[in-house]
């Protein structure tokens, strides 16, 4: 009897045990069901090269940890193939303008041309070697001839990136032996986002958390990418759209018949009619403003289709301006055209923005926070 007592008292306590252990589980799931309702669902899309996935990195740095050196070693291969891919890019550009008339400052020196045959061949494998002295020399003396700077003053006919300025400035650093790449060598860093990257933060509101949480998604702005979006689509709070505005003069990467802006254009259009973001928030960030303003002053908006009506009014910073309301007016007029009578109730707002630079990228995601919350009081009845 005592045996069997014993036994019983042995299986109740295991059954005590157990159903603590599953009371413990399904609170935990029921806490974890409560905290996922008070996480913000963003969407970060647009068109590629719009500059989104460096809007990415810069919450990263801004509102978590940063890159850690393992994170930011892991760039050192990236850069390498952004400079050797670059500088293919830029050879191969020279020679095809070189075969047109007066084509005569395309030409380069035939050491140079040596030297850009070499890099050619590098900049077509798949696998790139190690920046070092010797290669950096060679790519900065080439960088340096006048035919490449000819070429590069072309760049947006060749899809020549961004970033190739900084990097070519700076080769002897990032060739060092020893080298580390800086945040900033990693927000210039270009690489194309395949499929769907996410990150969840709480924006940082006079030095305090803004006690709003937010989860980031960035996903793939080329056409093929496009398809993997959909199943992100539902319970969105709001869709941060990433419009590089110094690319109305430019080609897609893919499709060289196809203007950027247009692209952009027709994007925007097709996301805003998108059934599952009726009472979607949508913050337009108005891109690469650094660019777009040195480069309107040289090359008019009306190079664009969408733009053919613009007409300059004056010059310098008078112009920037000008300018860029109009762009920024353009994409309010689409906004209003493709968004159902139904819905012109939801938020909309428009943010000239520089991915680059850390402290506007942290000004405007304040303004977006402050939106969002606004917005979520308006909704509970409590403004």
């Amino acid at each position: 009897m005592g045996l069997l007592c014993s036994k019983s008292r042995h299986y109740t306590e295991a059954d005590t045990e157990e159903n603590a252990q599953a009371a413990e589980i399904e609170r935990r799931i029921e806490q974890e069901t409560k905290a996922e309702k008070h996480i913000q669902k963003l969407l970060l899309l647009g068109a590629g090269e719009s500059g989104k996935s460096t809007i990415f990195k810069q919450i990263k740095l801004l509102f978590q940890t940063g890159f850690d050196e393992a994170e930011l070693k892991s760039y050192v291969s990236v850069i390498d193939a952004n400079i050797y891919q670059t500088i293919k890019i830029l050879y191969d550009g020279s020679k095809e303008f070189a075969q047109n008339a007066d084509s005569s400052k395309y030409v380069l020196s035939s050491e140079n041309k040596v030297i850009g045959e070499k890099l050619s061949e590098i900049g077509s494998k798949l696998d790139y070697p190690r920046l070092n002295r010797e290669l950096a020399e060679e790519i900065g003396n080439l960088w340096k001839d006048s035919a490449i700077q000819e070429t590069y003053a072309r760049g947006n006919e060749l899809q020549v990136p961004d970033c190739t300025n900084y990097f070519m400035e700076n080769l002897q650093r990032l060739s060092d032996a020893n080298y580390v790449p800086t945040k900033e060598d990693v927000l210039y860093a270009r690489v194309r986002t395949t499929g769907v990257v996410e990150i969840q933060f709480s924006p940082v509101r006079e030095n305090k958390k803004s006690g709003e949480v937010y989860r980031l998604f960035d996903v793939g702005g080329q056409r093929n990418e496009r398809r993997k979006w959909i199943h992100l689509f539902e319970g969105v709070t709001a869709v941060i759209f990433c419009a590089a505005i110094n690319e109305y003069d430019q080609t897609l990467f893919k499709d060289e018949q196809k203007n950027r802006m247009m692209e952009t254009k027709e994007l925007f259009d097709w996301v805003l009619k998108q059934p599952c973001f009726e009472k979607t928030s949508f913050m337009l960030f108005l891109n690469k403003f650094d660019i777009f303003e040195s480069k309107v002053l040289t090359v008019p908006l009306n190079v664009c289709e969408w733009f053919k009506d613009y007409q300059p009014v004056s010059t310098g910073k008078q112009e920037i301006e000008h300018a860029y309301e109009y762009i920024k007016k353009k994409f309010e007029e689409l906004y209003f055209q493709s968004t159902a009578p139904d819905r012109v109730d939801r938020v909309f707002k428009v943010y000239r923005t520089t991915a680059l630079n850390q402290k506007v990228v942290k000004k405007t995601f304040k303004l977006v926070d402050e939106t969002l919350r606004r917005r979520n009081l308006f909704e509970a009845g409590l403004l």
